[in-house]
């Protein structure tokens, strides 16, 4: 009996199981609250103190990825995907932590509120983080500006070193960063600096000025005038003007050296100066010096050599006449000079012509005299160019007719008759003592000679009983040359005949003509 009551008795005392983890805590909002706010730090603090670490060490890992990729600042801020992917993870972790600690009791501080504080407080760090960080950005962001601002000074700097036309285009490169600074930064330290900056890239771009290079000058010094079209007024501290009066005195200068040297620009420049700048002081002096050019050119015309002078004229005035003038007396001036130089061009022709008949270029002097005879009808020259001209052409079949320059002498007491056995019209020319040329129509049944004929021995022209075309003239004693040239198409060459005349004597001179070789 004793022993079945000990069995009931032992089963009466079992010891029930021990459950597997602690209850839940009654639900508690203010607890909820303070986890998500304090994951919201990004520490994962919330999940510190309800004992979740592996979801801690999370929030660890993703806030370490965030500085990773955040520091150090960069003026563009942090990737915008990586800053929402991470505010995302935030809210995440801000939402399991509050369904975390909404039945979590705190490992510590045993408070709720308390720990609602504790969050609270702690949102400051990551707000002062982002202030922290905005400053961090801006200074980037000036240190950023003042490298481009550095870059473009050493653009310049480089650009100085070489001519304006290999470096215009880093001239303007390094404009285009200080535009953008004053334009895009005004607030920045950068552009703070850029006026002093524009001082230093007017005289690196005007440098030429300075070493009196006047030519080289003048397209940067033009360039510079562009300047003040792309920058603000106030950064240019009166640089605007500075160009003007420096590439009005090199456009003077310039073109007064190229009209000396005769180069082709300084008609343009010159033009330019007068457009440009005609109130200045040197476009005052461009047509004194204008005028000066044509008086030494027309001195040339007496000088040793007359047809360069004559050349240099004719190309003075058409220069001249290229040149405008925006001050309506100046543009009178100066065509007054042009017409000067082309009258004296004109006049001076007969002058060339002589000197190239003395120096036995016949064929040249030829040319000239019949072209200043026809322009020059009523000069007191042009007579004389005349015979210059025959005696010229005689020269060139003859050319000891060219040993001395004709005279306007006429006449003699000797009388030659010059008839013509010839087929064809032709122009008797003759130099000597006196110079002259006269026509006579064609012997009609004449024939031209053969050169053979001509140098056969007892060659006689006029010599057949016809009725020659005749023409009888008074010469000088002296030797005269003839030569009789054919008019027309005729394929005939000129005949010529030397005549040593006497006093005492009468004269038959025949002229004919010979059958061209070819």
């Amino acid at each position: 009996m004793s022993g079945d009551q000990h069995g009931r008795y032992d089963q009466g005392f079992v010891v029930p199981p021990m459950p597997a983890a602690p209850p839940p805590a009654p639900a508690d909002g203010v607890r909820a609250v303070a986890v998500a706010v304090l994951n919201l730090s990004g520490l994962g603090l919330g999940y510190a103190l309800v004992r979740r670490w592996i979801l801690m060490l999370l929030c660890l890992a993703a806030t370490a990825v965030l500085l990773f990729v955040a520091l150090p600042a960069d003026p563009d801020g942090v990737p915008v995907f990586a800053l929402v992917l991470y505010v995302a993870f935030l809210i995440g972790v801000a939402a399991h932590g509050a369904l975390a600690g909404l039945r979590t009791r705190l490992a510590w501080p045993p408070s709720a509120p308390l720990a609602l504080v504790l969050g609270l407080v702690l949102l400051v760090a990551p707000a002062g983080g982002v202030v922290a960080y905005d400053g961090a950005r801006d200074e980037a962001t000036q240190q950023m500006l003042l490298d481009r601002l550095d870059e473009a000074d050493r653009l310049v700097e480089a650009a100085g070193r070489r001519t304006f036309t290999s470096a215009q285009s880093d001239y303007r490169e390094a404009l285009e960063v200080y535009e953008d600074l004053s334009a895009d930064h005004p607030d920045s330290r950068a552009a703070a600096k850029v006026p002093a900056r524009m001082k230093t890239y007017y005289t690196t771009v005007g440098a030429a000025y300075e070493k009196g290079d006047y030519c080289e000058a003048v397209a940067p010094l033009d360039y510079l005038r562009t300047v003040p079209k792309k920058m603000p007024e106030t950064d240019l501290s009166g640089l605007k003007d500075w160009p003007d009066d420096r590439l009005a005195t090199s456009l003077y200068e310039c073109a007064s050296d190229g009209l000396a040297s005769g180069q082709s620009t300084w008609a343009s420049q010159f033009g330019q100066l007068l457009t440009t700048f005609p109130d200045s002081e040197q476009a005052t002096k461009v047509e004194p010096a204008v005028g000066s050019a044509v008086s030494a050119k027309v001195k040339g015309l007496g000088g040793s050599d007359p047809c360069a002078a004559v050349e240099q004229l004719k190309s003075l005035s058409g220069q001249i006449e290229n040149i405008t003038a925006e001050d309506a007396s100046v543009a009178a001036a100066l065509t007054k000079d042009a017409d000067r130089a082309a009258s004296s061009a004109g006049s001076g022709t007969y002058n060339c012509g002589v000197d190239q008949y003395k120096d036995g270029d016949f064929e040249s002097a030829q040319t000239t005299m019949e072209e200043y005879v026809s322009d020059h009808k009523s000069a007191k020259n042009a007579a004389l160019a005349k015979k210059i001209a025959i005696a010229a052409e005689v020269a060139q079949t003859v050319p000891a007719a060219g040993k001395k320059l004709p005279t306007t002498r006429t006449g003699g007491s000797i009388s030659v008759t010059v008839q013509n056995d010839s087929p064809d019209d032709i122009t008797v020319m003759y130099t000597g003592p006196v110079t002259g040329s006269f026509t006579l129509k064609a012997c009609g049944s004449c024939k031209a000679y053969s050169f053979a004929s001509t140098i056969s021995p007892g060659f006689k022209p006029c010599n057949a009983n016809k009725n020659y075309p005749e023409r009888t003239i008074s010469l000088p004693v002296g030797t005269t040359y003839f030569v009789h040239k054919p008019n027309g198409d005729s394929l005939s060459t000129p005949a010529s005949d030397t005549a040593k005349l006497e006093s005492g004597y009468i004269y038959t001179e025949c002229a004919y003509t010979t059958t061209s070789l070819s």
